[in-house]
């Protein structure tokens, strides 16, 4: 498989792309200052070789939709589609899962010493899955280094003749503790949500609420002090920060992102020292759930129409 290898100009910063398994960044080496490199992303060993899971480590892409569409089924302005198991993912209840460009190799378009650009069509690069979305897209994703920041630019693009409807979301698995002298339990996280969605199994029931307040996300909360698979919501709608700062080392990685991804997951994959802020535009299941009259934050693109956005992760020093 052919791996991607970014160098920081202005750092020891460093980041690995595995171009066949969905363009994954499963690895980012970041420069923290005063001579520390943080191993922010998580990795099973051998990922760029085939082992484990696409969907399980590293940055995974979720693209046309993040998360489920429940039972794989919707319709779209009068046209019903249904995605097969045999064609793409699904969790363990019936839902498929993660979108169509997570799984596949994609193209690389631009490369440089600090940054590559990959690309992915559905109708060139995954000419099965065609039939099973309404319109065309093309993606496009530059990962950039620059001191101890990964910046990561997504642009989707219709160059269909039809509309796209379309959700994004990313899927970080970030790497707990930041020192091999701290603990993963002494770490805090935090997120600025002020709501939650109601699951079942994973789906959205359409209603929200405001966050418990005993759930200070806000003011942080220390990894294995609760387990979480939950979709919270009510972002700023500026910029979104979430953090993991390890109070033991001095340290802390920060996510940022603008409040166009207006929904937030937070899940802390089972024995594992390891969680996952995953940004999203959308809700869960938000194709089906926005025909329903609920605000899902599905998007349309008309032909020929694109968006651009981005998303940061650093490390760096805890400052007072």
């Amino acid at each position: 498989m052919t791996v991607l290898t970014l160098t920081s100009p202005d750092s020891a910063s460093t980041a690995s792309i595995c171009i066949e398994r969905g363009f994954n960044c499963f690895a980012f080496q970041a420069d923290a200052g005063a001579g520390r490199l943080v191993d922010v992303i998580d990795s099973q060993p051998g990922f760029e070789t085939g082992e484990g899971r696409v969907s399980g480590n590293g940055i995974p892409i979720l693209f046309p939709f993040p998360n489920r569409i429940r039972g794989g089924r919707f319709s779209w302005r009068g046209q019903e589609f249904e995605l097969p198991d045999s064609l793409v993912g699904y969790d363990n209840t019936g839902n498929a899962i993660h979108g169509f460009v997570i799984d596949r190799p994609w193209r690389a378009v631009d490369q440089g010493t600090s940054f590559a650009t990959g690309e992915f069509q559905l109708s060139v690069d995954a000419r099965d899955r065609r039939a099973l979305w309404p319109a065309d897209f093309i993606i496009r994703v530059r990962y950039e280094l620059s001191r101890g920041t990964l910046r990561s630019v997504f642009q989707i693009i219709n160059p269909d003749t039809v509309a796209l409807p379309w959700g994004l979301g990313t899927h970080s698995y970030f790497k707990l503790p930041l020192s091999s002298t701290s603990q993963a339990s002494k770490c805090l996280l935090s997120a600025p949500v002020t709501q939650q969605w109601s699951l079942d199994e994973c789906l959205p029931s359409g209603e929200k609420s405001a966050i418990d307040p005993e759930l200070t996300l806000d003011e942080g909360i220390y990894f294995g002090s609760r387990r979480f698979d939950d979709v919270f919501s009510g972002v700023p709608e500026d910029i979104v920060e979430c953090s993991v700062m390890d109070e033991a080392a001095g340290l802390q990685v920060v996510q940022r992102n603008p409040g166009s991804f207006r929904e937030l997951v937070i899940y802390t994959p089972p024995n594992r020292d390891a969680v996952c802020f995953e940004p999203y535009t959308c809700v869960t299941d938000a194709v089906n759930l926005q025909q329903q009259g609920v605000d899902a934050g599905w998007q349309t693109l008309g032909p020929g129409e694109s968006f651009t956005t981005w998303i940061d992760i650093a490390a760096g020093p805890v400052l007072a």
